[in-house]
């Protein structure tokens, strides 16, 4: 591990919230560091729903976490952008109850080796899950810091052997009205697309999430599948993935598609670029002191060590 990585965050065992102490504990006794990455979910992915309470197995990343203390479980579950469940931070709380994310399939196409469509669990399988606390600035001015189980999107990604011409990676979500509301109203153009290149995706920071608190995925935070991308704004965190196609050309996202001047594709947290109708030079914490002062954004969210290379002599306010 680079001592970059190593400086941008330990968590020292004090910045465990209790409920995170108790789960660790649970998941040690039901069976041990490692169980996921033997039996690959199996037993998790076989429930009816993403709201199963049941503990995963997982390590925790030290070295990829910030030591800021995690936003509370009922923060992180209950004050969420998923428009397609309503646009509503408490829409998708209320409306992804019976949202069913099993069984789960997903299409892997495009410029690779290897194409076809997969169910969850050989997704799954061969990764095992650790825990990395991540911060989350959205583009509305506002952050969260959130405990992630999941696995390198790199090494998912090179499962499927993307040739020279794949330049980027595409990811759609499950587009079905009849469980997902928000999908009846034309707010976006459905259904929901994101796409990273391919040198972001392979970044080691870019992680696909299945849980967050030592718990399997809410569906209200993305269940069963979703990306989380920490030093671009939220937007870019596709949920309930559903295709991955590996691109010669970038392709056409939902927001950029929709408000160009608003949300770029890149989509990198930049204090110096605001949003048309507001300023991206703070952030007010969700949490106890939401309604406090507001604090500096951090370029890149805080991450700028890591990933700032990846942009070196780009202009970062014409590719916002």
């Amino acid at each position: 591990m680079s001592k970059k990585f190593a400086d941008s965050g330990r968590i020292a065992p004090s910045d465990i919230t209790p409920h995170r102490q108790y789960l660790s504990r649970r998941t040690l006794l039901a069976g041990g560091i490692g169980l996921v990455a033997a039996q690959g979910l199996a037993g998790v992915t076989r429930r009816a729903s993403a709201q199963s309470a049941g503990a995963l197995a997982f390590t925790h990343n030290a070295a990829f976490s910030v030591t800021e203390q995690p936003n509370t479980y009922t923060d992180i579950t209950t004050y969420n952008n998923y428009y397609e469940f309503g646009t509503d931070k408490s829409d998708p709380s209320e409306n992804a109850q019976n949202f069913h994310t099993r069984p789960w399939n997903v299409t892997i196409g495009g410029e690779a080796e290897l194409t076809g469509t997969f169910n969850l669990e050989d997704i799954l399988k061969p990764h095992p899950l650790e825990e990395r606390v991540y911060r989350l600035r959205c583009v509305e001015a506002w952050s969260m810091v959130i405990p992630w189980i999941g696995f390198p999107l790199g090494d998912l990604l090179k499962r499927f052997k993307p040739t020279s011409k794949a330049k980027f990676v595409e990811f759609k979500t499950l587009y079905d009205p009849k469980q997902m509301p928000g999908q009846r109203a034309r707010v976006l153009e459905w259904p929901y697309v994101e796409g990273l290149r391919m040198d972001e995706a392979m970044h080691p920071l870019a992680l696909m999430a299945v849980g967050l608190y030592g718990k399997v995925l809410p569906n209200q935070n993305g269940a069963p599948l979703r990306l989380i991308v920490p030093w671009k704004y939220g937007f870019k965190g596709i949920k309930s993935i559903v295709s991955i196609k590996f691109t010669e050309r970038a392709p056409r996202t939902t927001w950029a598609g929709s408000a160009a001047n608003e949300y770029g594709f890149f989509a990198n947290v930049n204090p110096e670029v605001d949003h048309p109708r507001w300023s991206q030079a703070t952030e007010r914490h969700i949490g106890a002191n939401a309604f406090g002062p507001r604090r500096p954004t951090l370029p890149f969210n805080g991450y700028a060590a890591q990933v700032a290379g990846l942009y070196s002599g780009m202009d970062l306010r014409k590719y916002y």
